[in-house]
């Protein structure tokens, strides 16, 4: 039986285990994803966060996808990690973990622990005003790395964006093999509010909420002009998100994104989850 943690942060809710003394092999990590996130089958997860030790850092994480596929980094992911690890007394209120994208630091803020705020990795490759063809139109998107790739829609009705079938195409896009992207549809309430909708690659649908894609719509939104920072960022879930930022010579610098990371349950995986 696996020990295991999960929790939520804003709507993405993860599967977390403490791997530090390597009693699953890595090669197994996979695989152990794809069943555990598997909905009514098995604990049921956007994905799997496996804790390890590091020689860098208080901890290393492996970040799967529900899907079993590896990300170089997802926000909300991060502040469940930070929680977990505070939980388990792996690392203190301040900490720094190894990732993917690099060693990220994250603090617990609130008294009651439930409130996370994590550096994000620095926002790259961003492309304005991207005309992407899909069946016979060309479609404006803007396109930003904020430690996986995000392509970005400004829409006026966010409620009836087609979220599952122009997301899909999208994220399957010529235009962004042979990784694919995550796909965000933005709507700009005021210059510190933003709504979002988030289909997310690795699990194939859209999500509740996506912390490194409200970086993603703060950044663009900030880039066409329509926000200044902090921005409360709304997820499809209702649990707002928070962004600061900071623009030195057209660079985005101190990052940060904060809002809950609760703890749901704990217990033990048995083998019939796995079945």
């Amino acid at each position: 039986m696996i020990p295991f943690m999960k929790l939520a942060g804003s709507g993405n809710d993860f599967i977390l285990i403490d791997n530090r003394r390597a009693s699953i092999a890595a090669t197994r990590l996979k695989r152990l994803a794809v069943q555990l996130c598997r909905r009514r089958w098995s604990v049921g997860a956007d994905g799997l966060i496996v804790i390890e030790s590091s020689s860098r850092a208080d901890f290393k994480w492996r970040f799967f996808n529900a899907d079993g596929s590896r990300a170089g980094f997802c926000g909300n992911g991060a502040r469940c990690a930070a929680r977990f690890a505070h939980v388990k007394k792996i690392a203190r209120r301040h900490m720094v973990f190894e990732t993917r994208v690099g060693l990220i630091t994250a603090e617990v803020i609130s008294s009651r622990g439930e409130r996370v705020k994590v550096r994000m990795p620095n926002p790259k490759s961003l492309q304005l005003d991207m005309k992407i063809p899909i069946d016979g139109r060309k479609q404006t998107a803007h396109f930003v790395d904020t430690g996986v790739p995000h392509c970005v829609y400004v829409v006026d009705d966010l409620i009836n964006a087609d979220v599952n079938g122009l997301g899909s195409t999208t994220r399957n896009h010529r235009l962004f093999h042979p990784l694919g992207t995550n796909v965000c549809f933005i709507n700009v309430l005021n210059t510190h509010r933003i709504r979002i909708r988030t289909y997310e690659r690795g699990v194939e649908g859209e999500t509740l909420a996506c912390g490194t894609g409200s970086i993603a719509a703060v950044v663009i939104a900030n880039k066409l002009g329509a926000v200044t920072s902090p921005v409360t960022v709304i997820p499809a879930s209702g649990r707002p998100l928070s962004v600061s930022f900071m623009v030195e010579d057209g660079m985005y610098r101190e990052v940060f994104l904060e809002g809950d990371a609760r703890v749901i349950y704990d217990g033990h995986i048995r083998p019939d989850a796995l079945d």
